[in-house]
């Protein structure tokens, strides 16, 4: 594959989906690496965003709503399909291939939280609904730093499904199909369970308002250039790592559910504020406090992830801004996901409260994500994002800033 003939093809493209943010040499690295690896030339490339969450944490698994976008970050693998059942695929900072012959579809134990089993979980969920799979070779590199918080499970998952799909499928999945395939994986196979969001932001692109009670998710495009305002999208890598955390995260489903089921309700989707206030005599000893605490940020979150869209809709960043901290506060007071109670490093509160010091009253923080570790989101004004950054990777490190582009398509695939 000639990668400059591909990028000359493609270039209005690829300057939207990376923020103008110039990838030639990275491809070509990338295709360089597929031949060492593999010696022959690779077929397809095929890329899939991380993404930031900007309102509506922890509501999509009760079906609510959440104001999500896909970012200029990716996952992309250089791939060519073999003539039996193995997937060998290269990733990008380990010494050996991930090597597993898709054939066996079983879930294993052994596997779980691995990238075996993302692989095998994709497969299977493809051959399940009637779709093509077969081998392949892969050589894959990422932005999307592990343990973000801007979901390089997700990213990984989405460009497997693609893979599948353009080389066996010919690109028929729809994004909101992929979404749920990678779901699946990460669910079974994976051993995490969580929401649908991640995945559906990575596949569909661009920023949106997605609501997980209807079916299928609707989706609503919302369209809106912070950069024209004056402001930066950040995220800040506050440190700690996602990857020993799934009993934190699987803990929040689980007492959102059980305050539900105590209502009568399978999830806290049909519950509004004012029912959940009555409902505290019968609630208080039979479920936890904090399950009761977390059920109230669902309840208001889910609302205020479709003031935040509304708000954009009608251009009025002020009380966008102003949804966008509450939405944080709630994750910290009522949520309670901003750190693990085990540990004595509270690296994303210390990041929150140093926006918020710099930020307040010209721009908005939050905190980013699963939680628990990763990072933050932030709104810059652009004449204060030298000194924010200089701060902020002062404390957490070089590079902990990163200026992020909303990307208007989500999974792709790139052919010479």
């Amino acid at each position: 594959m000639d990668v400059r003939v591909l990028f000359d093809r493609n270039r209005a493209r690829l300057d939207a989906l990376y923020g103008g943010v110039d990838q030639f040499d990275r491809y070509n690295r990338l295709a360089e690496t597929f031949r060492a690896q593999f010696g022959r030339e690779p077929e397809v490339f095929v890329s899939a965003p991380g993404r930031t969450e900007v309102v509506g944490n922890h509501t999509d698994h009760q079906n609510g709503k959440v104001l999500a976008a896909a970012v200029n970050l990716d996952t992309v693998a250089a791939v060519a399909p073999r003539d039996d059942s193995r997937v060998v695929l290269y990733s990008a900072g380990y010494d050996v291939p991930f090597d597993i012959d898709i054939a066996d579809d079983a879930v294993r134990e052994d596997e779980k939280e691995t990238t075996f089993a993302l692989i095998r979980g994709v497969a299977a969920r493809l051959k399940q609904l009637g779709y093509k799979v077969g081998g392949f070779d892969a050589s894959v590199t990422s932005t999307v730093f592990k343990g973000s918080g801007l979901s390089s499970s997700a990213a990984l998952e989405v460009m497997l499904v693609g893979v599948f799909d353009a080389l066996y499928n010919g690109w028929v999945i729809d994004p909101q199909e992929n979404a749920r395939i990678s779901q699946y994986a990460e669910n079974v196979y994976f051993g995490k369970p969580s929401g649908l969001m991640d995945q559906m932001a990575s596949a569909v692109g661009g920023l949106s308002i997605q609501d997980f009670g209807q079916t299928p998710t609707g989706v609503e495009a919302i369209r809106y250039d912070f950069g024209a305002k004056g402001y930066a999208v950040c995220v800040v890598s506050a440190g700690g790592e996602h990857g020993n955390l799934t009993y934190e995260y699987a803990a929040i489903p689980a007492e959102m559910k059980a305050v539900a089921q105590a209502m009568g309700e399978p999830l806290l989707q049909n519950v509004t504020p004012e029912a959940l206030f009555e409902a505290m005599p019968k609630l208080k000893n039979n479920v936890s406090d904090r399950a009761i605490l977390r059920a109230f940020h669902f309840v208001d979150d889910t609302r205020r992830a479709q003031a935040a869209a509304d708000a954009l809709k009608r251009d009025d960043l002020s009380a966008f801004f102003d949804t966008v901290i509450r939405a944080g506060d709630s994750s910290w007071e009522l949520l309670q996901n901003l750190h693990v109670a085990t540990s004595d490093n509270q690296e994303i509160p210390l990041a929150l409260e140093l926006s918020r010091r710099m930020l307040s009253g010209r721009g908005a923080w939050r905190n980013h994500g699963g939680g628990f570790a990763g990072t933050i989101l932030a709104f810059v004004p652009f004449d204060t994002l030298d000194a924010y950054r200089a701060a902020m990777d002062g404390v957490f490190g070089d590079g902990a800033t990163t200026v992020l582009a909303i990307r208007p398509e989500g999974v792709v695939c790139l052919k010479g």
